[in-house]
């Protein structure tokens, strides 16, 4: 084994992915009265997900809490709600549910080479850390895949109280993995969120949240490129 000693993963977008099923969004209605059409679904996810900069116009109070967001159960909730309340969902139930539906970890779907991917860090010889900016415990997701036993730490922002870009969460994250930043590899999806693992040392290597079926080896083919696969 040779350069890195550990690889850390964000989670949305690059291990796993947010893909709603239809009926979340049935009842929910736009301005009008109609039923949201595909194109107002994916921007809403889009919304919802956006890893970093508010999705909707914010300031005082609402802007505290968005910025927050990451960093209690609570503020999570209260920006997201207020994310789909500015997006057009008015129906404070409506509200309620979506939020409950994007906030289920077992509603994300795993890319299709995430387990071998995280298995063959392993096997390798590496350490293997989920560092995210999160508002709820995604290690559900992880058990149902039967992936869990294959991540040495977990580092939720929620946590810990550090959110990316703060480099004070990927100091923790290198941390926890018991390895020196210059010896940690970062994948993620977010040049400015993830790839600001970089400012203490870490390396980078950045994979497109695509859709779960248009990225079938995407992440294996980053973590190889960036040598911490052979």
């Amino acid at each position: 084994m040779t350069g890195y000693r550990g690889v850390l993963f964000d989670f949305s977008g690059t291990l796993f992915r947010l893909e709603p099923e239809p009926g979340w969004f049935t009842g929910v209605q736009d301005r009008e009265g109609r039923p949201l059409d595909a194109a107002a679904q994916r921007e809403l996810l889009h919304r919802m997900t956006v890893p970093v900069g508010p999705p909707v116009p914010m300031e005082g109070a609402a802007l505290a809490t968005w910025h927050a967001r990451d960093l209690s159960s609570t503020d999570h909730r209260g920006a997201y709600l207020d994310v789909l309340e500015q997006s057009g969902v008015f129906d404070r139930e409506q509200r309620e549910r979506l939020y409950g539906e994007f906030s289920d970890p077992l509603n994300w779907t795993a890319y299709p080479d995430t387990g071998r991917v995280l298995a063959a860090v392993r096997e390798s010889g590496r350490s293997v850390g989920v560092l995210s900016n999160i508002g709820y415990d995604i290690r559900p997701a992880f058990r149902r895949e039967r992936i869990e036993d294959l991540v040495d730490a977990f580092v939720l922002s929620f946590e810990v109280g550090y959110a990316k870009p703060d480099p004070e969460v990927f100091r923790a994250a290198c941390a926890e993995l018991g390895l020196p930043p210059e010896q940690v590899l970062m994948v993620g999806d977010s040049a400015e969120a993830d790839g600001a693992a970089a400012t203490i040392g870490c390396g980078f290597t950045r994979v497109e949240p695509l859709p779960v079926d248009q990225r079938p080896s995407g992440l294996l083919d980053a973590v190889r490129a960036a040598g911490a696969l052979t």
